[in-house]
């Protein structure tokens, strides 16, 4: 470890937690942290990217969800796997589980949405897209995420719809952290939000449940591109 340890990291034009995380990716990856590896500790790694401990523990839980590293109670995180997992646990479900589920659920949510809204609920929406396009922390923008995708199924008046995405809240959550590692996912991911919401507003059924489609179509996307690196 000791020759990645005094290398500094690569600078990009990214946020802290994604050159945080991509730094470790790649390190693990080309086998300069090989299986069995002690990572650095959480303030050893703060300080070689000059950033806070809460930074790295969001790139440290992206590293856990695939499956390339494992916290030890008591004694760090080490590298347990040199290979990206290709269908990584959130929560309690895995991504492919989340993939195949979200749309069956959010799509209607979301034309629902249009035509059941109240005023007061889009003025919330509309509220929740300006908290996360000005929200710098990646697990607040996540929180707030949630709670977008929450509402929409809430105003969309199916409570079987409802408690469905509630169940997996917690797991899509976790995915939208590590997903928003990636360059420019989390701007991505605010445009698409609005559009939702815009077509939600305009009472059109079908207009909200394509934005919604579209949206997830991207998370797909930008899963693939997440656990596709190879060395």
């Amino acid at each position: 470890m000791s020759a990645w340890a005094d290398r500094p990291p690569a600078v990009a034009r990214v946020g802290a937690a994604e050159a945080v995380f991509a730094d470790l990716r790649d390190a693990i990856l080309d086998g300069e942290l090989p299986v069995g590896t002690r990572l650095p500790s959480e303030a050893a790694l703060a300080e070689r990217h000059g950033v806070s401990r809460s930074v790295v523990r969001e790139a440290l839980r992206s590293c856990h969800a695939l499956g390339l590293t494992e916290p030890r109670t008591g004694l760090g995180s080490f590298v347990v796997r040199d290979r990206v997992e290709q269908d990584p646990v959130f929560g309690s479900f895995a991504a492919s589980e989340l993939l195949e589920a979200r749309p069956l659920v959010e799509v209607p949510a979301a034309g629902w949405a249009a035509v059941r809204h109240t005023a007061s609920e889009l003025a919330e929406l509309r509220a929740l897209i300006e908290a996360m396009v000005g929200e710098p922390d990646p697990q607040e923008w996540a929180g707030l995420d949630g709670r977008l995708h929450g509402l929409i199924a809430q105003a969309s008046r199916n409570r079987v719809l409802e408690s469905v995405l509630a169940a997996v809240r917690e797991a899509s959550t976790a995915q939208s952290q590590a997903l928003n590692l990636l360059p420019d996912r989390r701007d991505r991911s605010d445009e698409e939000h609005a559009a939702i919401v815009e077509a939600i507003a305009t009472r059109d059924y079908d207009a909200a449940a394509d934005a919604m489609r579209a949206h997830l179509d991207a998370v797909g996307v930008a899963l693939r591109a997440l656990t596709d690196r190879t060395p």
